[in-house]
């Protein structure tokens, strides 16, 4: 587990006066500013923050040292990191998401698929990205019937694969078929 934990990232400037738009990461979205000061991926700059506002899905806040909209869009993208023992303490069952990378992923008899590569979330709720074993990789759902299994100490998952649907032009194509 890491001693950093991403707590945020600037997705583009809110305004002409440098406030950013921030996506954050904690249970209540303007939580993140009760963090500040947050540091980039590096650690090589610290941003003190204050939260102004909220508006759809992000929250709005100034940094010091940035006044105008140009310095604000530069940060586009920028990561916001908290050293690890700022965050509340996690209760038995409760993990953060950051601690699931590189567990092993297992089929539900056992059978190892891979690693957890990240979680994400791309607007239809959160997605594990999983790198198999043969070098391919996986993609599933992160509800409690996809993944019954989350064993923090064990570092393991229990996953259940998804199943695909046939394609038909590649069934056709393998048979030397065409309709």
């Amino acid at each position: 587990m890491s001693s950093r934990v991403c707590v945020g990232i600037v997705v583009g400037a809110q305004g002409v006066r440098g406030a950013v738009r921030v996506k954050s990461f904690t249970e209540d979205p303007v939580d993140i500013g009760r963090y500040s000061p947050v540091e980039d991926e590096g650690g090589s700059r610290k941003l003190r923050m204050v939260v102004v506002g909220e508006a759809k899905g992000v929250v709005i806040a100034t940094l010091d040292g940035i006044s105008d909209r140009n310095a604000a869009e530069a940060l586009r993208g920028t990561r916001l990191y908290v050293d690890r023992d700022r965050l509340p303490g996690t209760d038995e069952d409760e993990f953060l998401y950051s601690d699931l990378i590189g567990m092993v992923a297992e089929a539900p008899d056992g059978t190892r698929l891979g690693t957890i590569a990240s979680v994400g979330d791309f607007g239809a709720g959160d997605v594990l990205e999983i790198t198999l074993a043969d070098g391919g990789a996986m993609m599933v759902p992160f509800s409690r019937a996809d993944v019954p299994v989350v064993d923090v100490a064990g570092r393991r998952l229990v996953v259940v694969p998804p199943v695909y649907a046939i394609d038909e032009n590649e069934d056709k194509e393998a048979s030397g078929r065409r309709d």
